[in-house]
């Protein structure tokens, strides 16, 4: 069973963009873990709560077959964060899909994994993706090899399924 990584805010990340796509991911038979800064209890902007089972600094990479960054207000927590950094270029180098939504575009944009690449944020960052050396696209839903990208809540559910496509189409055998 393939597993999915969420890294939520311990305070204010968005409801829809962590429940729908976990929801869609678990539906599709995947396992999802969830994680913040710390372990415990983490609230969303519209009064959702979940529990993060890890913390950032206990996550090992090689256990995942994906990470998604929620977004929300919150998700700026992570923006210059070195661990969140990490974890967004371990996934991407080993191959895996690297994904966020929102505002969360930008800890991929801040870590350099979207240097270059086409992305997609929620408006009030997009000068600072285009400023970052990304390729604005403006679309809900952006896909760049293995990186996906999203605008906000509104795509959480299109987000959700791009990400199972790609994890679905690397579990092809040739």
């Amino acid at each position: 069973m393939k597993k999915i990584l969420m890294i939520i805010a311990p305070k204010d990340f968005r409801d829809e963009e962590y429940f729908i796509p976990k929801e869609k991911f678990e539906k599709s038979g995947f396992s999802v873990i969830t994680a913040s800064a710390e372990k415990g209890k983490c609230l969303g902007k519209l009064g959702g709560t979940a529990n993060a089972s890890m913390s950032l600094n206990e996550i090992n990479t090689d256990d995942y077959d994906a990470v998604v960054f929620v977004g929300g207000g919150g998700s700026s927590v992570y923006f210059d964060d070195k661990k969140a950094h990490d974890i967004a270029k371990s996934f991407y180098r080993s191959g895996k899909v690297t994904s966020a939504i929102c505002i969360a575009p930008m800890i991929l944009v801040n870590s350099g994994v979207l240097t270059g690449k086409k992305g997609t944020v929620f408006p009030s960052e997009i000068d600072n993706m285009k400023n970052g050396g990304v390729i604005y696209t403006g679309k809900d839903v952006e896909v760049d090899g293995t990186i996906v990208t999203a605008n906000g809540p509104a795509a959480a559910g299109a987000f959700a399924g791009k990400i199972i496509e790609l994890l679905k189409a690397s579990s092809v055998k040739l």
